[in-house]
């Protein structure tokens, strides 16, 4: 009886503490996993130039051509080539850093005919760097269901970006998708300036076991384990368009985040319910000068400089709604990981043990993504994702 009692206010502890510092208590349930059907071909609605200039690119090297986007239907995006705008290796950011928003525009009215080319083979539309910056529980909805309380906060992501149909590597771990709105800096971009530049979606693509195995459960705002949990090959599929808007803000106000997985919603929000918007996370971004996050392959950084300047050519994730498979260990996963602890006679600490047994937990599950599978985004004026896990 006595040492059931003492087991009983360990276990007590245990959860008081696990509670503490943010981990949710509610199960994770496999929810129904429809067998992928054949995939539907994409239309989304395209804005006018009047209020944004959207870029796609095909090809691959000497090939390789740009189209001003002026229709995207049933798979198929169409527009005006702008081969003879551009200069020997130029792509859209080179080209409206050059020529400006009115000359392209002007160019693309006068355009003649349209090319038409299958959305399923489009190239990431633009050159981008291969560390990022993103922001964790930017959504109050997102940070309630995975219960963090210190958010938002913001960490690296290494990852070099993937086309819009390229596949998800299947892991070993828990393997998540996050539907995102980038931006993308034209130019270096100082902090003073606020948002400025283009637009892509992502597909921030996490393996919470990576992710849960390296944070600081004690102080989460860190970001460690997020650059870990977050980064690899493969890791960050972004959208077919690159989008310049006339004026950001106005642009970004009705968009809408929209993801599913085999057909079935799994995220639909609101970009702008965001609690940091775009200013603010160049602020942040900025402000992080010289940081450094922890990663498998070793340290990385945001891509500031020494006088707190983004380089060009960087993301910047925004965040992702509530709707991920992520929930956290339930409390049969707290008292699991506590006896895993006593039974090991108190070695090491009891946190990891609960964090293992939520691991070993979820997998069990079913409800992470696996082989087969096929993560869709789709957001009008922005474009579409179709990423497959392999």
């Amino acid at each position: 009886m006595r040492l059931m009692t003492i087991a009983a206010v360990i276990i007590g502890l245990i959860l008081a503490s696990v509670a503490a510092v943010g981990l949710h208590p509610t199960p994770i349930k496999s929810p129904p996993r429809p067998a992928p059907a054949t995939r539907l071909r994409a239309t989304v609605t395209i804005a006018p130039t009047t209020e944004a200039l959207t870029f796609a690119r095909f090809g691959e090297g000497k090939d390789r051509r740009t189209i001003a986007v002026n229709s995207f239907k049933d798979g198929n995006v169409a527009g005006a080539d702008l081969s003879s705008l551009m200069l020997p290796g130029e792509d859209a950011i080179a080209l409206y850093n050059r020529l400006g928003y009115d000359r392209i525009a002007a160019f693309v009215a006068e355009a003649k005919t349209d090319v038409t080319h299958d959305a399923a083979t489009l190239a990431v539309p633009v050159d981008l760097r291969a560390v990022h910056s993103a922001v964790a529980t930017n959504y109050p909805e997102h940070a309630n269901e995975a219960k963090v309380k210190d958010g938002p906060f913001m960490f690296a992501k290494v990852a070099q970006p993937t086309t819009s149909r390229a596949a998800i590597p299947a892991i070993n771990g828990l393997l998540d998708y996050e539907a995102e709105l980038c931006l993308v800096t034209l130019a270096p971009l100082k902090a003073r300036d606020g948002a400025k530049g283009g637009l892509i979606l992502c597909n921030d693509i996490t393996d919470r076991a990576a992710l849960l195995r390296g944070a600081d459960v004690r102080n989460v705002s860190s970001g460690n384990g997020f650059t870990d949990g977050k980064s690899g090959a493969g890791f960050l599929p972004v959208g077919d368009l690159f989008v310049v808007p006339r004026d950001l803000k106005t642009f970004v106000a009705p968009l809408e985040l929209q993801l599913s997985v085999n057909g079935e919603p799994r995220q639909r929000t609101r970009v702008t319910l965001w609690i940091w918007d775009l200013d603010r996370l160049v602020l942040e971004t900025a402000k992080r000068q010289g940081v450094s996050w922890t990663w498998r392959q070793g340290q990385a950084q945001l891509p500031v400089s020494a006088d707190g300047v983004i380089a060009d050519r960087s993301l910047i994730l925004a965040g992702t709604p509530a709707g991920t498979i992520f929930k956290g260990p339930g409390p049969a996963t707290f008292v699991r990981g506590a006896f895993d602890w006593m039974a090991a006679l108190g070695k090491g600490d009891p946190i990891k043990r609960i964090i293992e047994r939520g691991i070993t937990d979820d997998k069990a599950s079913d409800a992470y993504l696996k082989p087969g599978d096929v993560v869709t985004i789709r957001v009008d004026r922005m474009g579409s994702l179709d990423n497959p896990v392999e």
